[in-house]
């Protein structure tokens, strides 16, 4: 039979769903959407709960994101299915056989995919049946989960120890001038420039470039735009060790542009300061991803539900002033033990890769007969 003969959807009207701008960062009811996570987030309105008999399994359209929704919850605006077994069918099997459907579908990108879902030809074997292949799946998740907890305690460690190399590195540093003092340069990029998405010409960076634990952009989704000749916000044009920080959203990420760097630009969303010394910009980038750095940025965060860095938040907050002697000394100490945590996450990365890739394949054993 076809998956849509196993299940029946449970109408949610257009009115109860939540927004995502509307949730709120604590409530009594859980927002459940199509983001990867179980809990989008929440909400106080209890005239929004989903009306149903749980547990049910919700699908995200445009993500594929399957969730087992065992608690009162409401629905998030965009793009979930809330779905319900037939009798013949019992919902944790569900949840795991449409786990199992979506690595079978081709992946269309953002567009909805339930279309192709409800098409696929399942299996439906006895309630007894169903009982053992839910039982048998979630004796190997549960070992399975063990290793990956494991693996991102690991994570959890490099970040702390992270952070202590910086904390010891920059601990004695006593003199210090606000960035006004010593930069060039402090500013943010300009707004409205995805009008000039391409898929060629000069590279457009977004906060989702900077990484939170390193200081090196990502490289791995580049947006670049196609401006026409007079362009507001050409000033941003981005130097080599310029030094490029959050202030909104993921407020305080840091990222060093690299000295090689082509003609680039950031958007509303990113500052960067141009430091007079830029031999030192690696050195101060360091130090304002460090926890004395953070604090100093931080402490003016302004915003009631939406928080930001203005640029004299940035202006005012106070670096370390040293010789370049003692700048490159530290930036060598860094990067020695950062490059050893550098490896061990890659290693760390590649497993947990490897273990998603082993859910996926204990899954299709599951249900193509080979899981005993």
């Amino acid at each position: 039979m076809r998956y849509k003969e196993v299940v029946k959807k449970i109408s949610v009207p257009a009115e109860n769903k939540i927004k995502q701008k509307q949730y709120i960062e604590n409530g009594r009811l859980p927002v459940i959407d199509q983001g990867s996570k179980l809990i989008g987030g929440y909400s106080d309105d209890e005239e929004k709960i989903v009306k149903c008999n749980l547990p049910v399994i919700v699908f995200g359209d445009h993500t594929k994101c399957v969730k087992y929704v065992n608690f009162p919850f409401c629905a998030g605006a965009d793009g979930i299915k809330v779905l319900k077994p037939k009798d013949d069918c019992s919902e944790k099997y569900l949840y795991y056989l449409t786990k199992y459907v979506v690595l079978k579908i081709k992946d269309h990108g953002y567009a909805r995919h339930y279309q192709y879902v409800e098409k696929e030809e399942v299996y439906i074997p006895s309630l007894n049946e169903q009982a053992r292949i839910v039982s048998r799946i979630e004796e190997v998740f549960s070992e399975l989960d063990k290793g990956v907890e494991t693996l991102q305690i690991i994570k959890e460690q490099l970040a702390v120890y992270r952070q202590a190399v910086l904390k010891m590195v920059f601990a004695s540093m006593n003199e210090r001038k606000p960035i006004k003092e010593v930069s060039s340069l402090v500013t943010s990029g300009s707004r409205g420039w995805a009008k000039y998405y391409s898929e060629e010409g000069v590279r457009f960076i977004r906060i989702t470039d900077l990484n939170r634990d390193k200081i090196k952009l990502k490289n791995n989704a580049i947006q670049h735009v196609l401006l026409p000749e007079e362009a507001e916000g050409k000033r941003s044009r981005l130097q080599g060790n310029d030094v490029l920080i959050s202030i909104t959203a993921d407020l305080g990420s840091i990222a060093l542009v690299p000295e090689d760097i082509e003609e680039a630009y950031i958007n509303q969303h990113i500052a960067l300061v141009r430091f007079l010394n830029c031999h030192q910009g690696e050195f101060m980038a360091w130090y304002l991803k460090s926890d004395y750095g953070q604090k100093e940025l931080l402490c003016n965060k302004r915003g009631g539900g939406k928080l930001g860095l203005g640029l004299d938040d940035i202006r005012n907050t106070s670096v370390p002033i040293v010789s370049d002697e003692v700048a490159d000394k530290v930036v060598s100490e860094i990067e020695s033990r950062m490059s050893v945590c550098d490896s061990i996450e890659q290693t760390v990365n590649v497993a947990l890769s490897q273990a998603e890739a082993m859910r996926q394949s204990i899954l299709k054993k599951a249900f193509e007969g080979g899981l005993n």
